[in-house]
């Protein structure tokens, strides 16, 4: 129940990628299937529907922490942890004016890289396990080869009407690899397809 807000315009984002990219779409099939994940580009579903905020971000992990593979090195892991924490404090994250007394409902982060998916046979490519166990290994790297990071929040705002704008420069500074992010908005004023950058980075709803 709580997820069909967010149903919505998960359903509707292939229709927006393609009303966005006119430009020989038919001819240029491929372009257009990679467009899902693009270094650079994040999506976010943004619905306020009474005090109810749902706000749900997709990124290539290498918008966000710099690679996409799962991390081994200590310097990789920090880095995995550091995103994390950030992504974590949707508040300060969003910019969510204080004055609309939102608070955080729920919150959900998804990633290969969190270790979400079961990694066990990753390791037991080092038992000497052949052929099989190289070839599990291949299949997991070709994985993780668009690794992305999935975040969903829900919040309760107390006095939605203070929500007017919503601010993503936090995140373009937060996660400088971002250039772009495709905005699914849907609030009082309808739905509408944005896209948010460092230079413009307040959207209305």
């Amino acid at each position: 129940m709580r997820r069909l807000l967010l149903a919505l315009p998960f359903a509707l984002l292939p229709l927006a990628a393609q009303a966005a990219d006119e430009h020989n779409h038919d001819h240029d099939h491929e372009h257009g299937s990679l467009d899902a994940h693009e270094h650079g580009v994040g999506r976010l579903n943004a619905v306020l529907d009474g005090k109810a905020l749902e706000l749900g971000l997709e990124s290539p992990a290498m918008n966000l922490v710099g690679f996409e593979h799962l991390a081994t090195t200590d310097a990789d892991k920090a880095k995995l942890a550091a995103a994390r924490k950030q992504l974590e404090q949707p508040l300060v994250l969003f910019s969510l004016p204080k004055a609309a007394g939102c608070v955080v409902s729920s919150q959900e982060l998804e990633s290969p890289l969190f270790g979400d998916k079961p990694d066990d046979d990753h390791d037991h490519a080092t038992d000497g396990k052949g052929a099989a166990a190289h070839d599990h290994d291949h299949d997991h790297d070709h994985d993780h080869d668009h690794s992305e990071i999935h975040a969903h929040y829900q919040f309760t705002c107390a006095s939605p009407a203070a929500l007017k704008n919503l601010d993503l420069a936090n995140i373009f500074k937060t996660f400088p690899a971002t250039q772009k992010i495709q905005v699914q908005l849907i609030g009082p004023s309808g739905q509408q397809g944005v896209e948010a950058t460092p230079q413009a980075a307040t959207l209305k709803f």
